[in-house]
Protein backbone atom coordinates (compact mmCIF):
# COMPACT_ATOMS: atom_id res chain seq x y z
CA UNK A 1 0.00 0.00 0.00
CA UNK A 2 1.53 3.32 -1.07
CA UNK A 3 1.61 6.48 1.02
CA UNK A 4 -1.29 8.11 -0.89
CA UNK A 5 -3.60 5.14 -0.27
CA UNK A 6 -2.69 5.20 3.42
CA UNK A 7 -3.66 8.86 3.61
CA UNK A 8 -7.01 8.19 1.86
CA UNK A 9 -7.87 5.32 4.23
CA UNK A 10 -6.87 7.38 7.29
CA UNK A 11 -9.00 10.29 6.12
CA UNK A 12 -12.00 8.00 5.57
CA UNK A 13 -11.61 6.56 9.07
CA UNK A 14 -11.54 10.04 10.61
CA UNK A 15 -14.69 11.01 8.71
CA UNK A 16 -16.48 7.88 9.94
CA UNK A 17 -15.54 8.65 13.55
CA UNK A 18 -16.69 12.25 13.22
CA UNK A 19 -19.99 11.18 11.66
CA UNK A 20 -20.76 8.75 14.47
CA UNK A 21 -19.77 11.37 17.05
CA UNK A 22 -22.13 13.94 15.53
CA UNK A 23 -24.97 11.46 15.46
CA UNK A 24 -24.45 10.67 19.14
CA UNK A 25 -24.33 14.36 19.97
CA UNK A 26 -27.59 15.03 18.11
CA UNK A 27 -29.44 12.35 20.07
CA UNK A 28 -28.02 13.50 23.42
CA UNK A 29 -30.74 15.24 25.40
CA UNK A 30 -33.72 13.59 23.69
CA UNK A 31 -36.67 12.19 25.62
CA UNK A 32 -36.66 8.47 26.35
CA UNK A 33 -39.56 6.38 27.56
CA UNK A 34 -39.28 4.35 30.71
CA UNK A 35 -42.21 2.25 31.89
CA UNK A 36 -44.51 4.36 29.72
CA UNK A 37 -43.46 7.68 31.33
CA UNK A 38 -41.30 10.37 29.80
CA UNK A 39 -38.11 11.02 31.73
CA UNK A 40 -35.08 13.23 31.27
CA UNK A 41 -31.91 11.99 29.58
CA UNK A 42 -28.83 13.72 28.29
CA UNK A 43 -28.22 17.39 27.50
CA UNK A 44 -25.86 19.86 25.93
CA UNK A 45 -22.11 19.52 25.72
CA UNK A 46 -20.21 21.31 28.49
CA UNK A 47 -17.86 22.57 25.82
CA UNK A 48 -20.44 24.63 23.92
CA UNK A 49 -19.04 28.10 23.36
CA UNK A 50 -22.33 29.94 23.04
CA UNK A 51 -24.40 30.15 26.28
CA UNK A 52 -27.45 27.92 26.28
CA UNK A 53 -30.66 29.85 26.86
CA UNK A 54 -32.92 28.67 29.68
CA UNK A 55 -36.30 30.40 29.93
CA UNK A 56 -38.01 30.48 33.32
CA UNK A 57 -41.71 31.36 33.36
CA UNK A 58 -43.02 32.48 36.75
CA UNK A 59 -45.47 34.68 38.58
CA UNK A 60 -44.57 38.36 38.86
CA UNK A 61 -43.31 38.04 42.46
CA UNK A 62 -40.41 35.71 41.63
CA UNK A 63 -37.26 37.40 42.92
CA UNK A 64 -33.73 36.10 43.46
CA UNK A 65 -30.45 38.03 43.50
CA UNK A 66 -28.53 38.53 40.27
CA UNK A 67 -25.48 36.96 41.90
CA UNK A 68 -27.34 33.70 42.46
CA UNK A 69 -28.53 33.57 38.86
CA UNK A 70 -25.06 34.54 37.57
CA UNK A 71 -23.39 31.74 39.52
CA UNK A 72 -25.57 29.16 37.77
CA UNK A 73 -25.01 30.78 34.38
CA UNK A 74 -21.23 30.70 34.83
CA UNK A 75 -21.14 27.12 36.03
CA UNK A 76 -23.41 25.78 33.28
CA UNK A 77 -22.58 28.08 30.37
CA UNK A 78 -26.19 29.23 30.43
CA UNK A 79 -28.19 32.37 29.85
CA UNK A 80 -31.28 32.63 32.07
CA UNK A 81 -34.26 34.46 30.61
CA UNK A 82 -37.04 35.35 33.06
CA UNK A 83 -40.61 35.42 31.77
CA UNK A 84 -43.01 36.93 34.36
CA UNK A 85 -46.59 36.03 33.46
CA UNK A 86 -48.92 37.60 36.03
CA UNK A 87 -50.08 35.86 39.20
CA UNK A 88 -49.65 32.12 39.79
CA UNK A 89 -52.97 31.23 38.18
CA UNK A 90 -52.36 33.37 35.11
CA UNK A 91 -48.87 31.96 34.60
CA UNK A 92 -50.20 28.40 34.80
CA UNK A 93 -53.01 29.16 32.37
CA UNK A 94 -50.53 30.56 29.84
CA UNK A 95 -48.35 27.47 30.17
CA UNK A 96 -51.36 25.21 29.62
CA UNK A 97 -52.52 27.16 26.54
CA UNK A 98 -49.01 26.94 25.07
CA UNK A 99 -48.44 23.25 25.89
CA UNK A 100 -47.95 22.29 22.22
CA UNK A 101 -45.40 25.07 21.71
CA UNK A 102 -44.09 25.90 25.18
CA UNK A 103 -43.07 29.47 25.97
CA UNK A 104 -40.45 28.39 28.51
CA UNK A 105 -38.36 25.47 29.72
CA UNK A 106 -39.24 25.69 33.41
CA UNK A 107 -42.30 26.99 35.26
CA UNK A 108 -41.98 28.25 38.82
CA UNK A 109 -44.75 29.45 41.11
CA UNK A 110 -47.57 26.92 40.88
CA UNK A 111 -48.79 26.61 44.46
CA UNK A 112 -50.89 24.02 46.25
CA UNK A 113 -54.11 25.89 45.41
CA UNK A 114 -53.45 25.16 41.72
CA UNK A 115 -51.46 21.92 42.03
CA UNK A 116 -54.17 19.54 40.82
CA UNK A 117 -55.02 21.73 37.83
CA UNK A 118 -51.35 21.83 36.85
CA UNK A 119 -50.92 18.06 37.10
CA UNK A 120 -54.17 17.31 35.29
CA UNK A 121 -52.99 19.46 32.37
CA UNK A 122 -50.04 17.05 31.90
CA UNK A 123 -47.54 19.75 30.90
CA UNK A 124 -44.61 18.74 33.13
CA UNK A 125 -41.85 16.14 32.88
CA UNK A 126 -41.21 13.90 35.90
CA UNK A 127 -37.90 14.60 37.58
CA UNK A 128 -36.92 13.29 41.01
CA UNK A 129 -34.17 15.67 42.08
CA UNK A 130 -31.59 14.22 44.49
CA UNK A 131 -32.06 17.36 46.61
CA UNK A 132 -35.56 16.25 47.56
CA UNK A 133 -33.85 14.30 50.33
CA UNK A 134 -33.24 17.68 51.98
CA UNK A 135 -36.93 18.67 51.80
CA UNK A 136 -39.58 17.89 54.41
CA UNK A 137 -41.89 15.13 53.19
CA UNK A 138 -44.87 17.29 54.22
CA UNK A 139 -44.04 19.65 51.33
CA UNK A 140 -43.73 16.93 48.66
CA UNK A 141 -47.32 16.82 47.43
CA UNK A 142 -46.73 15.30 43.98
CA UNK A 143 -45.56 11.68 44.14
CA UNK A 144 -44.97 11.69 40.37
CA UNK A 145 -42.25 14.35 40.88
CA UNK A 146 -43.54 16.58 38.12
CA UNK A 147 -43.81 19.51 40.54
CA UNK A 148 -41.14 19.86 43.22
CA UNK A 149 -41.45 22.12 46.30
CA UNK A 150 -39.17 25.17 46.42
CA UNK A 151 -40.54 27.31 49.26
CA UNK A 152 -43.48 27.75 51.60
CA UNK A 153 -45.20 30.58 53.42
CA UNK A 154 -48.13 30.91 55.77
CA UNK A 155 -50.95 33.38 55.13
CA UNK A 156 -51.99 34.75 58.52
CA UNK A 157 -53.55 37.73 60.20
CA UNK A 158 -51.07 40.51 61.00
CA UNK A 159 -51.82 43.26 63.50
CA UNK A 160 -50.50 46.69 64.47
CA UNK A 161 -48.87 46.14 67.88
CA UNK A 162 -48.76 49.84 68.86
CA UNK A 163 -52.40 50.38 67.89
CA UNK A 164 -53.60 47.62 70.19
CA UNK A 165 -51.35 48.73 73.03
CA UNK A 166 -52.58 52.32 72.73
CA UNK A 167 -56.21 51.18 72.55
CA UNK A 168 -55.74 48.93 75.58
CA UNK A 169 -57.04 45.91 73.66
CA UNK A 170 -55.70 42.41 73.25
CA UNK A 171 -55.26 41.40 69.59
CA UNK A 172 -57.47 38.54 68.39
CA UNK A 173 -56.13 35.16 69.41
CA UNK A 174 -57.76 33.18 66.62
CA UNK A 175 -60.06 33.54 63.62
CA UNK A 176 -63.14 33.04 65.81
CA UNK A 177 -62.34 36.22 67.76
CA UNK A 178 -62.74 38.43 64.69
CA UNK A 179 -66.54 38.46 64.93
CA UNK A 180 -66.50 39.99 68.42
CA UNK A 181 -67.85 43.58 68.62
CA UNK A 182 -64.55 44.90 70.02
CA UNK A 183 -62.94 44.15 66.62
CA UNK A 184 -65.63 45.91 64.61
CA UNK A 185 -64.29 47.84 61.57
CA UNK A 186 -60.69 46.77 62.29
CA UNK A 187 -60.07 44.07 59.67
CA UNK A 188 -59.06 44.40 56.00
CA UNK A 189 -58.88 41.30 53.77
CA UNK A 190 -58.40 40.56 50.07
CA UNK A 191 -60.94 39.27 47.58
CA UNK A 192 -60.25 35.53 47.03
CA UNK A 193 -61.38 35.85 43.40
CA UNK A 194 -58.58 38.32 42.60
CA UNK A 195 -55.89 37.76 45.23
CA UNK A 196 -53.68 34.80 46.14
CA UNK A 197 -53.46 35.66 49.86
CA UNK A 198 -57.19 36.41 49.75
CA UNK A 199 -57.86 32.89 48.48
CA UNK A 200 -55.46 31.42 51.04
CA UNK A 201 -57.27 33.20 53.87
CA UNK A 202 -60.62 31.95 52.58
CA UNK A 203 -59.16 28.42 52.65
CA UNK A 204 -57.93 29.03 56.20
CA UNK A 205 -61.50 29.86 57.26
CA UNK A 206 -62.77 26.73 55.50
CA UNK A 207 -60.18 24.64 57.34
CA UNK A 208 -61.08 26.30 60.65
CA UNK A 209 -64.90 26.30 60.46
CA UNK A 210 -65.63 23.68 57.79
CA UNK A 211 -68.24 23.66 55.04
CA UNK A 212 -70.90 21.58 56.83
CA UNK A 213 -72.46 21.65 60.26
CA UNK A 214 -74.27 24.11 62.51
CA UNK A 215 -71.67 26.85 61.98
CA UNK A 216 -69.69 26.98 58.73
CA UNK A 217 -67.17 29.26 57.10
CA UNK A 218 -70.04 31.12 55.40
CA UNK A 219 -71.65 31.82 58.78
CA UNK A 220 -68.32 33.20 59.94
CA UNK A 221 -68.01 35.43 56.87
CA UNK A 222 -71.57 36.68 57.27
CA UNK A 223 -70.72 37.75 60.81
CA UNK A 224 -67.51 39.37 59.58
CA UNK A 225 -69.52 41.37 57.08
CA UNK A 226 -71.83 42.54 59.86
CA UNK A 227 -68.74 43.39 61.91
CA UNK A 228 -67.44 45.75 59.23
CA UNK A 229 -64.78 43.74 57.36
CA UNK A 230 -63.23 45.70 54.47
CA UNK A 231 -62.45 43.81 51.22
CA UNK A 232 -59.82 44.97 48.70
CA UNK A 233 -58.83 43.56 45.32
CA UNK A 234 -55.26 42.66 46.27
CA UNK A 235 -52.58 42.49 48.95
CA UNK A 236 -50.89 45.79 48.10
CA UNK A 237 -54.15 47.73 48.34
CA UNK A 238 -54.96 46.12 51.68
CA UNK A 239 -51.49 46.44 53.23
CA UNK A 240 -50.29 49.76 51.83
CA UNK A 241 -53.70 51.33 51.37
CA UNK A 242 -55.60 50.50 54.58
CA UNK A 243 -53.34 48.79 57.15
CA UNK A 244 -52.51 51.30 59.88
CA UNK A 245 -48.83 50.33 60.07
CA UNK A 246 -48.03 50.84 56.37
CA UNK A 247 -50.45 53.61 55.39
CA UNK A 248 -52.76 56.35 56.64
CA UNK A 249 -55.47 53.71 56.88
CA UNK A 250 -57.38 52.94 60.06
CA UNK A 251 -57.41 49.13 59.90
CA UNK A 252 -54.98 47.57 62.44
CA UNK A 253 -55.61 43.96 61.32
CA UNK A 254 -54.73 42.74 57.83
CA UNK A 255 -54.40 39.43 56.00
CA UNK A 256 -50.70 39.04 55.18
CA UNK A 257 -47.94 36.50 55.92
CA UNK A 258 -46.25 35.07 59.00
CA UNK A 259 -43.01 36.39 57.47
CA UNK A 260 -44.30 39.96 57.05
CA UNK A 261 -42.89 41.19 60.41
CA UNK A 262 -39.27 40.53 59.31
CA UNK A 263 -39.99 42.47 56.11
CA UNK A 264 -41.05 45.45 58.22
CA UNK A 265 -37.60 45.39 59.84
CA UNK A 266 -35.66 44.94 56.60
CA UNK A 267 -37.48 47.69 54.70
CA UNK A 268 -37.83 50.18 57.55
CA UNK A 269 -36.78 53.74 56.63
CA UNK A 270 -34.64 53.88 59.78
CA UNK A 271 -33.09 51.38 62.17
CA UNK A 272 -35.76 49.58 64.21
CA UNK A 273 -35.17 47.18 67.06
CA UNK A 274 -38.35 45.19 66.50
CA UNK A 275 -41.13 45.03 63.91
CA UNK A 276 -44.24 47.13 64.47
CA UNK A 277 -46.39 44.15 63.51
CA UNK A 278 -46.94 40.58 64.67
CA UNK A 279 -48.64 37.54 63.13
CA UNK A 280 -51.43 35.48 64.67
CA UNK A 281 -50.31 31.88 64.29
CA UNK A 282 -52.64 29.96 66.59
CA UNK A 283 -53.96 26.55 65.56
CA UNK A 284 -55.72 26.51 62.14
CA UNK A 285 -55.55 30.31 61.81
CA UNK A 286 -53.09 30.25 58.87
CA UNK A 287 -53.04 28.59 55.49
CA UNK A 288 -49.76 27.12 54.27
CA UNK A 289 -48.89 27.92 50.66
CA UNK A 290 -46.26 25.74 48.99
CA UNK A 291 -44.67 26.87 45.71
CA UNK A 292 -43.39 24.39 43.16
CA UNK A 293 -41.14 24.22 40.12
CA UNK A 294 -41.56 21.93 37.12
CA UNK A 295 -39.83 21.22 33.80
CA UNK A 296 -42.17 21.87 30.90
CA UNK A 297 -42.71 19.20 28.26
CA UNK A 298 -41.30 20.18 24.90
CA UNK A 299 -38.20 21.91 26.22
CA UNK A 300 -35.11 21.44 24.06
CA UNK A 301 -32.76 21.72 27.06
CA UNK A 302 -33.99 19.02 29.42
CA UNK A 303 -30.66 18.36 31.11
CA UNK A 304 -30.00 22.05 31.75
CA UNK A 305 -33.54 22.49 33.07
CA UNK A 306 -33.03 19.58 35.48
CA UNK A 307 -29.74 21.10 36.63
CA UNK A 308 -31.53 24.37 37.31
CA UNK A 309 -34.20 22.57 39.36
CA UNK A 310 -31.39 20.97 41.38
CA UNK A 311 -29.84 24.41 41.82
CA UNK A 312 -33.15 25.84 43.06
CA UNK A 313 -33.31 23.14 45.75
CA UNK A 314 -29.65 23.44 46.75
CA UNK A 315 -28.47 25.63 49.64
CA UNK A 316 -27.19 28.65 47.72
CA UNK A 317 -30.49 29.33 45.98
CA UNK A 318 -32.56 28.31 49.00
CA UNK A 319 -30.72 30.66 51.33
CA UNK A 320 -31.38 33.51 48.91
CA UNK A 321 -35.15 33.03 49.09
CA UNK A 322 -36.10 34.56 52.49
CA UNK A 323 -34.81 38.10 51.92
CA UNK A 324 -36.00 38.22 48.30
CA UNK A 325 -39.46 36.66 48.44
CA UNK A 326 -39.98 36.64 52.23
CA UNK A 327 -41.04 33.02 52.40
CA UNK A 328 -39.28 30.01 53.87
CA UNK A 329 -36.91 27.71 51.93
CA UNK A 330 -38.01 24.12 51.38
CA UNK A 331 -34.49 22.76 51.97
CA UNK A 332 -34.27 22.04 55.70
CA UNK A 333 -30.50 22.49 55.66
CA UNK A 334 -30.73 26.07 54.36
CA UNK A 335 -29.79 28.62 57.00
CA UNK A 336 -32.25 31.42 57.70
CA UNK A 337 -31.12 35.05 57.99
CA UNK A 338 -30.98 36.47 61.50
CA UNK A 339 -34.02 38.69 60.99
CA UNK A 340 -36.09 35.59 60.15
CA UNK A 341 -34.76 33.64 63.11
CA UNK A 342 -35.69 36.51 65.40
CA UNK A 343 -39.04 37.69 64.09
CA UNK A 344 -40.59 35.12 61.73
CA UNK A 345 -42.86 32.44 63.16
CA UNK A 346 -43.67 29.13 61.48
CA UNK A 347 -47.16 28.07 62.62
CA UNK A 348 -47.17 24.67 64.25
CA UNK A 349 -50.68 23.78 63.04
CA UNK A 350 -51.48 25.54 59.76
CA UNK A 351 -54.49 24.64 57.66
CA UNK A 352 -53.52 22.14 54.95
CA UNK A 353 -56.22 21.10 52.47
CA UNK A 354 -56.00 18.37 49.86
CA UNK A 355 -55.07 20.04 46.52
CA UNK A 356 -57.68 17.93 44.71
CA UNK A 357 -60.39 19.20 47.08
CA UNK A 358 -59.27 22.76 46.40
CA UNK A 359 -59.37 22.19 42.65
CA UNK A 360 -62.83 20.61 42.78
CA UNK A 361 -64.36 23.27 45.01
CA UNK A 362 -62.36 26.45 44.46
CA UNK A 363 -64.88 28.20 42.23
CA UNK A 364 -67.84 26.97 44.30
CA UNK A 365 -66.29 28.31 47.50
CA UNK A 366 -65.37 31.64 45.91
CA UNK A 367 -68.84 32.11 44.44
CA UNK A 368 -70.47 31.30 47.78
CA UNK A 369 -68.12 33.75 49.52
CA UNK A 370 -68.96 36.44 46.94
CA UNK A 371 -72.69 35.96 47.49
CA UNK A 372 -72.25 36.15 51.25
CA UNK A 373 -69.80 39.04 51.56
CA UNK A 374 -70.14 41.29 48.52
CA UNK A 375 -73.75 40.99 47.33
Amino acid sequence: MNFMNQRIILTMMILIVLTVSCQLSETDGEMVEQDGAETISGGQSAGDKEPIQLTIMSHDSFAISEETFSAFESEHNAQIVLLPAGDAGAALNQAILAKDDPLADVLFGVDNTFLSRALDADIFLPYESPFLSKVSSSLILDESYRLLPVDFGDVCLNYDSDWFETAGLEPPGSLADLTKPIYSDLLVVQNPATSSPGLAFLLATIGFFGVDGDYTYLDFWEELRENGVLVTQGWEDAYFGHFSVASDGDRPIVVSYASSPPAEVVFADSLVLEPPTAAITSSNSCFRQVEFVGILKGTAVQKLAAEFVDYMLDKRFQEDIPLNMFVFPANEEAELPEVFLKWAVIPEEPVVLDPSDIESNREIWIEAWTETVLR
